[in-house]
């Protein structure tokens, strides 16, 4: 299998959840990638999640659910960079390097010779990304930022909710650390547009990626609305943003969701449910009273109609009509989608050190490419399982690396 960052190293100094995603991205595509953590306890993501994978003979794994997804495709080393040795180890690595990704404290690193000016000296090459919550410079960049807060700095939280006048009305967190993410496809990207450019150029270069930055982007065309008209767009809750109907319907059994935004695919909704009349009703003839101003009143009488239906049939009914349906899935059903099956989505990775000798992940969505596809080749690593193997690479013998261990840095 060709890989298309074969020979490339990352040093991954990040942690949580951002900069793990984008070091993992970097993983998948082939490279090498090194997570450096602290000594006897980690990179903080390990401790987080609400499941951890169960260990063999007793041992403790440190495998949270919420580090075993950002870190699958690397070697995990423990280092103390706060020491001149740890210091030394780092540069080292870097002399061998493309790629350092960190996510500490704006400033945090160059009071250990570790910044971007500092690295670049030893390794003009290098591609240095730094993650922070809000920039390098600015009023707000020594602030501390987790994803929840820039859900509500960046307007994701102002469109996402119950609609205002419904019980329950307000704002809402979007489920999954989405800004955590997309910076970190965000700062993936902007790392393998620099090796590009390098390529061509010779040179390395610094990025500075913002979850601030990504938030804002991510709200996307709703606050595209409100550039061009003044005007805030309201909460829909299950709503689409663009045509309608596109809402959760009802059915016997359960629910499935429905986008028939199109005039076409709404004149075969209303050919469907027997109704042709409310394709020109005046409650109903334009996408703007479809999807905004009667959306309600329209969602109660496909509700009505739909609830005579199980889901399987009325999918079958849509799939007929091509009019665009999915079922509701919790998640346990999700890995019961036949096309979820069919794309491999669940990808079952060995992991020795795990009681049932693996470990289930979830699979990249770039690894149908035709030819340098996005690969596991390694499943989320235990703490420092590689220390002893990345440091020995670097010239460090047995008993160096005893006397390391024994003082603290590695």
């Amino acid at each position: 299998m060709k890989l298309a960052l074969d020979g490339m190293r990352v040093i991954d100094m990040s942690r949580v959840f951002a900069g793990p995603i984008g070091a993992q991205i970097l993983g998948d595509m082939g490279a090498d990638v090194i997570k450096v953590e602290r000594p006897g306890v980690g990179d903080d993501g390990r401790a987080y999640g609400l499941a951890w994978v169960p260990g063999r003979d007793g041992i403790e794994t440190k495998l949270s659910s919420f580090f075993t997804a950002a870190n699958r495709n690397k070697r995990s080393i423990t280092l103390n960079h706060a020491t001149p040795e740890g210091q030394a180890i780092l540069r080292e690595l870097v002399k061998t390097a493309d790629v350092l990704i960190e996510n500490y404290k704006v400033g945090d690193l160059k009071r250990f010779g570790l910044d971007y000016e500092s690295l670049k000296e030893i390794n003009p090459r290098l591609v240095y990304c730094s993650v922070t919550g809000f920039g390098q410079s600015g009023p707000m960049a020594a602030r501390p930022g987790y994803d929840g807060l820039f859900q509500a700095t960046g307007g994701i939280m102002a469109v996402t909710g119950i609609p205002d006048g419904q019980p329950g009305a307000g704002p809402m967190k979007v489920g999954p650390s989405l800004v955590d993410f997309m910076t970190g496809h965000n700062a993936a990207l902007a790392i393998m547009s620099a090796l590009l450019y390098r390529e061509r150029s010779g040179e390395g270069q610094y990025i500075d990626i913002a979850l601030l930055d990504s938030s804002v982007a991510m709200v996307s065309h709703i606050m595209q609305d409100y550039l061009i008209s003044g005007e805030a767009p309201p909460r829909f809750g299950n709503g689409g943003n663009g045509g309608g109907p596109a809402d959760i319907i009802h059915c016997q059994d359960g629910m499935l969701y429905i986008t028939a935004g199109g005039d076409a695919h709404w004149r075969r909704l209303t050919v469907l449910m027997g109704q042709p009349e409310l394709y020109d009703d005046e409650r109903f003839n334009n996408n703007m009273k479809r999807a905004k101003l009667n959306r309600v009143e329209l969602m109660e009488i496909i509700n009505t109609w739909s609830r005579q239906f199980t889901v399987a049939k009325l999918q079958e009914m849509f799939d007929e009509q091509s009019i665009p349906a999915a079922r509701y899935n919790e998640l346990d059903e999700v890995w019961d989608e036949p096309q979820v099956k069919y794309r491999g989505l669940r990808a079952t990775t060995p992991q020795p050190w795990a009681a049932s000798g693996s470990v289930d992940l979830i699979a990249s969505p770039l690894s149908h490419m035709s030819t340098t596809p996005a690969t596991i080749r390694r499943a989320p690593p235990l703490l420092g399982e590689h220390t002893a193997e990345v440091l020995g690479s670097l010239g460090y013998d047995e008993a160096a690396i005893a006397g390391l261990r024994d003082k603290g840095v590695i």
